[in-house]
């Protein structure tokens, strides 16, 4: 039964929150054009001032688990690899082939993901899961946008890499963790006063009226964005797109989970190196059993590729998540491993 509640009290804020999104949206209390600007609220400033915050939080390098942010990075190229397999074989619309691929690659592991975690292990998943984002978000981004360039016939003369390495640059997310992982460095060469054992300068002693905005920003941004997931959903183009749909569903909603996480339960039985503790899985359950990412829809539509294909696959992935996380957090409580 403690098992449960657990699960349930992890899932349902979540669920609540997306809930609200939707009742709002349908009842005419917001509108698209809400939807649009606090998307890009959420993704352009509240959500990179969080990835900062929880990057910053790391107190320095040496307390980074570099063997978890090495297995999210071997676990994306995997990903990437059967995303490759399924649509070569089953998907004949070549710009419907990068949609899947991206749709198991690319997480929504900053909206989703860093509530999930929080709710599962508190602050200190969710800075594991900042730290994972280190990695994650430039593989998950620039591998997204190869795919799509690679598979639509209109990019085929462009320089994919640097269409690509341009992408990631510019992607908010990955400046703030970025900036965030600057700040760690700085602080190594920070003195610590012989007094107080603290250092000599810090942001949220120093420049408090920096800092506090900062946060404050941090906090809106999971709430606002599952809000925006909520009022995005649209329920459309589903009977052509059927088959399609549920092969990127499954892949994501149930293969990936059940080979990343199993995989790393199994690895850190049989490996001293990939020995994780239970503060690593939430992270690791946030990576890979997150739905598809909300800005894959984007992408798709920037870059001329089946942008329906791609807005249904990150609804039915979500709908499925709330099902896939809840099995998830329910086995990994039981093997008492959170």
């Amino acid at each position: 039964m403690d098992t449960f509640i657990f699960a349930i009290n992890a899932v349902l804020p979540i669920i609540l929150l997306i809930g609200l999104g939707y009742v709002l949206k349908q009842t005419g209390f917001i509108n698209d054009h809400f939807l649009d600007v606090a998307n890009k609220i959420v993704f352009r400033i509240a959500l990179p001032a969080l990835l900062f915050y929880n990057v910053y939080s790391v107190n320095q390098l040496s307390d980074i688990n570099w063997p978890v942010i090495i297995y999210a990075a071997i676990g994306i190229i995997v990903l990437l690899g059967l995303g490759l397999i399924f649509s070569n074989i089953l998907i004949k619309d070549r710009k419907q082939k990068g949609i899947i691929i991206q749709g198991i690659i690319n997480a929504n592991f900053a909206i989703i993901g860093i509530p999930l975690a929080e709710s599962i292990g508190g602050n200190m998943a969710v800075a594991n899961v900042a730290l994972i984002s280190l990695v994650a978000f430039p593989l998950m981004n620039g591998f997204s946008v190869i795919v799509l360039s690679v598979f639509n016939d209109a990019e085929k003369n462009t320089n994919v890499l640097k269409t690509a390495l341009i992408k990631v640059i510019k992607n908010p997310p990955i400046i703030g963790v970025l900036l965030g992982f600057i700040a760690i460095l700085l602080r190594t060469y920070i003195p610590v006063s012989n007094i107080t054992n603290e250092l000599s300068f810090s942001l949220e002693r120093d420049m408090l009226f920096l800092f506090t905005p900062i946060k404050w920003l941090s906090q809106i941004a999971s709430p606002l964005a599952l809000i925006v997931l909520g009022g995005t959903f649209k329920f459309h183009v589903i009977k052509q797109l059927k088959n399609q749909i549920i092969l990127g569903t499954f892949l994501r909603s149930i293969l990936t989970p059940l080979i990343m996480l199993g995989g790393a339960v199994i690895l850190a039985k049989k490996s001293t190196y990939f020995a994780f503790d239970n503060n690593m899985y939430p992270a690791l359950i946030a990576l890979f059993g997150s739905p598809t990412a909300i800005a894959s829809a984007v992408l798709a539509k920037e870059l001329k590729n089946d942008e329906d294909l791609a807005v249904q696959i990150i609804v039915w992935t979500t709908l499925a998540s709330i099902f896939s996380i809840f099995v998830i957090i329910l086995i990994f409580r039981f093997l008492g491993l959170l």
